[in-house]
């Protein structure tokens, strides 16, 4: 049995899957899609510059793509199942807030919007998104929320598990910055640089991906106590955790990395002289 931060006492897989309401994650995901697909217009009239497209229908299709992914990790049954079961599923969810929604809401984002947005702080913003600067502060949030004593507290309490998650989410978006920052002001790496650092981040979290795969001890306490759904131990459940960190993680950043490569080859073949035509001799 578990008592839960909201009192709830979990001791049933009924439990688990019983249908929980979270009324804060559809507020702040309803917010956000209506200022983007109703007040962004009415915005643009004024604000975005005259004579460009003041967004893209595959900037609307990835913002709304990121916006779904963050409500299904965020609601019922994913995120029931990631606090009152499976850490397989927090796991699931802690890559998605960091590898998916971010960058599909950059990519979403229109330069002159994110410009209006971020300008109040573009004298930190310019200092945390050096590559470095933002390499380690990600990975730190990232290390730091996945101690024993911090996945206690996102299962027991509700406010440490919302600050938990606004801290990876916002370190994640610094992350990719480099990468995909829309404005001119903060120029992105070379397609190269991205590989490279992108490389480097999936490095990172080999260790504490290692320590979960091949524990032969629980890791996480908490968890002891929560009933387990489809028959899953404590110890496989982690074990696939430290999977989906390391095998997941890594085969999404490959896929941006490929993704750099190619579009990086294309335009060097579009945009390189032609090659000289060898004369017979």
């Amino acid at each position: 049995m578990q008592i839960l931060a909201h009192g709830e006492v979990v001791d049933h897989t009924s439990d688990v899957l019983a249908f929980h309401p979270h009324w804060d994650v559809y507020l702040l995901i309803g917010l956000l899609a209506a200022g983007y697909y109703f007040g962004m217009p009415r915005l643009a009239a004024r604000l975005a510059p005259q004579g460009e497209e003041a967004v893209t229908r595959r900037q609307q299709w990835l913002f709304g793509a990121g916006l779904v992914a963050w409500l299904v990790v965020s609601t019922w049954p994913f995120h029931d199942i990631a606090e009152r079961s499976l850490f397989t599923f927090h796991m699931i969810e802690h890559m998605t807030l960091a590898w998916v929604v971010p960058p599909l809401l950059l990519m979403g984002s229109p330069w002159w919007l994110t410009r209006l947005l971020v300008k109040p702080i573009m004298g930190p913003l310019r200092f945390l998104t050096k590559p470095l600067i933002a390499l380690i502060v990600f990975n730190v949030v990232l290390a730091a929320i996945h101690v024993p004593r911090a996945v206690e507290l996102m299962v027991t309490n509700d406010q440490f598990h919302f600050v938990a998650h606004v801290a990876l989410m916002a370190t994640a978006f610094l992350l990719w910055w480099p990468v995909l920052g829309p404005i001119p002001e903060l120029p992105r790496l070379t397609a190269m640089a991205s590989i490279g650092y992108l490389f480097a981040n999936g490095l990172v979290p080999t260790i504490p991906a290692s320590f979960l795969t091949f524990a032969s001890d629980t890791v996480y306490p908490v968890y002891d106590g929560l009933p387990r759904l489809w028959g899953l131990d404590v110890i496989t459940d982690q074990t696939i955790a430290g999977l989906v960190m390391k095998i997941g993680g890594g085969l999404l950043l490959w896929g941006v990395m490929i993704t750099i490569y190619f579009r990086w080859w294309r335009d060097e073949q579009r945009f390189s002289p032609s090659r000289p035509e060898r004369v017979p001799t």
